[in-house]
């Protein structure tokens, strides 16, 4: 049995898939299916070559990106979380998703230029909500967007 997430896509499934493996250690592109040459099921929308799926890796966890075309858009209904250790990581994560058209959220949320949501989470949020000030450290990450370490240390010294 094979379980994996699937996220549609309208194109540039393999650019993402490329750009999401470079990011995250541990990841590698596992397979490409091509659309066949010949009729097009979905007449302008796709061109033969062109790749239908894409399934990856992201740190051991698998995903298929689908080339369905625009009819499902991505929305934060779908969305991967990524626990990181420490502010650089923090950084060099959430720097690399919102560059070139990606958004910053709140809480640790973006979205990158794929449209795809994120959320970059510093493994130390885990262990200060779980602190007696977890309620202050709750209350910080609540008025951040890219996730600060210091600040939430700080929330949390009290």
């Amino acid at each position: 049995m094979d379980v994996r997430t699937v996220l549609w896509f309208d194109g540039r499934i393999e650019e993402a898939a490329e750009r999401y493996v470079s990011l995250v250690p541990g990841s590698a592109i596992t397979g490409i299916t091509r659309y066949p040459d010949g009729d097009d099921p979905w007449p302008g929308e796709h061109r033969p070559g062109e790749a239908l799926t894409v399934d990856l890796h992201l740190s051991g966890v698998p995903y298929q990106l689908l080339n369905g075309g625009p009819q499902f858009p991505q929305s934060e209904a779908v969305s991967i979380a990524v626990t990181v250790d420490g502010q650089a990581e923090v950084d060099r994560l959430w720097d690399a998703l919102v560059a070139d058209g990606g958004e910053e959220s709140m809480c640790g949320w973006c979205r990158d230029r794929y449209g795809v949501s994120w959320q970059v989470i510093p493994k130390q949020l885990g262990e200060l909500m779980q602190g007696p000030n977890g309620m202050a450290v709750t209350r910080a990450m609540l008025g951040m967007r890219k996730l600060d370490v210091a600040a939430l240390e700080a929330a949390a010294a009290g």
